[in-house]
């Protein structure tokens, strides 16, 4: 821990979280940031306001764990909503004096004079590369190189969930971030009572969690169960989109056969661990970001885990024989394999869990983010 760090931690700060849906949240990645570190903060004795995008019960702000929750305005909209909720929770920061505030997202970079100009110090997390984002039009990535610009050009201090993605901070923009990842818990047992609420059949199953987004690769898996034929296993989708999807109709068709059971967004964690922990064989198609929430907490239910070949992945997961170009046939391949030997598979889950607890664990990375937060406030 720095010196700033340990001297600001004896008062309380006031601390600001804005760029996600708000708290708590199960929506994605930054969601379940905010979950464990905004309750972290307040175990340590410091005041904690998160953003929100919708309003409790009618009202503005609210208490929740004993954090503060402010709702502001901005528009609903696949395109719209990061810009506007982002802008007037970023001008309402700049009027509240907080002694340092992490921001979500670069394309709030729009609007960070404001705070520059309240003379706040705050610090943003990079997060993936969204401009690489195949949902974006060519309009909508142009906004994120721009927000990433003004981002680099403007905030106090940058955080970068994976090393891969700093060096392409450091490459681009010539500015250095501290390293940080997302965090999973490694639970001892894990039942099945949400599990078999939902799966009515007790075989073997493949899972897949994504938002249903080009990057994420549900089709690479889908086609790659169409390649395995009879051999395929029983398929599990946990996902949605939050525009038009082709997928949609594709996975409505498959799920008409009694071969695949596709559940949509799933809010209950609970359920979401016991899916990752008793699964056969967890296919993690993300190609776009940097550490991945819903890869670490694969690993740390146990799932045994395949994941595209990418350099942010390979952090993560070392083993080459656990990754997987972008074919189908060679993922058809791999899948086969893993489905067809449960010494594999308890072998992978075992690698996983261990990774998980070395490297991700929650207190760790809520500590070095409280860490980046009192040393600005100083």
């Amino acid at each position: 821990m720095s010196l700033s760090a340990d001297l600001h931690q004896a008062k309380t700060m006031k601390f600001a979280i804005l760029g996600s849906r708000g708290f708590p949240s199960t929506y994605g990645g930054y969601e379940t940031l905010v979950r464990h570190l905004a309750p972290y903060l307040v175990r340590q004795g410091h005041e904690v306001t998160v953003y929100c995008r919708g309003r409790h019960e009618g009202e503005k702000i609210w208490f929740v764990d004993g954090v503060r929750c402010i709702a502001t305005r901005g528009h609903e909209s696949k395109s719209l909503s990061t810009l506007s909720f982002g802008a007037t929770a970023t001008l309402d920061a700049s009027r509240r004096g907080f002694d340092s505030v992490l921001v979500l997202n670069i394309a709030n970079g729009f609007w960070f004079p404001a705070l520059r100009a309240a003379r706040t110090p705050f610090v943003v997390n990079t997060d993936g590369i969204e401009w690489e984002r195949g949902k974006w039009s060519q309009l909508g990535r142009a906004i994120f190189r721009m927000g990433a610009w003004m981002t680099a050009h403007n905030a106090t201090a940058l955080i970068c969930d994976s090393e891969a993605i700093g060096t392409i901070w450091k490459d681009r923009f010539g500015t250095d971030s501290t390293f940080i990842p997302y965090g999973a818990p490694v639970p001892d047992e894990i039942g099945r009572e949400r599990l078999d609420s939902v799966l009515q059949t007790g075989e073997a199953y493949l899972l897949v969690v994504a938002r249903l987004a080009p990057e994420n690769n549900v089709k690479l898996t889908l086609d790659a169960l169409e390649l395995l034929g009879e051999e395929a296993p029983y398929a599990v989708i946990v996902g949605s989109a939050n525009f038009d999807s082709p997928l949609d109709a594709r996975l409505q068709e498959l799920q008409a056969t009694g071969r695949v059971l596709w559940l949509g967004h799933v809010h209950d964690q609970r359920l979401l661990t016991e899916l990752w922990a008793h699964s056969s064989v967890y296919v993690h198609g993300h190609s776009v970001g940097g550490t991945n929430p819903a890869l670490l907490q694969a690993l740390g239910a146990g799932a045994p885990t395949l994941t595209l070949d990418t350099p942010y992945n390979a952090e993560v997961l070392p083993f080459a024989e656990q990754r997987f170009p972008h074919d189908a046939r060679v993922l058809a391949d791999r899948i086969r394999s893993v489905v067809s030997s449960p010494p594999l598979q308890e072998e992978m889950a075992q690698r996983g869990r261990a990774i998980v607890r070395e490297r991700y664990a929650w207190d760790d990375v809520c500590r070095a983010y409280m860490d980046v937060l009192t040393s600005l406030a100083g």
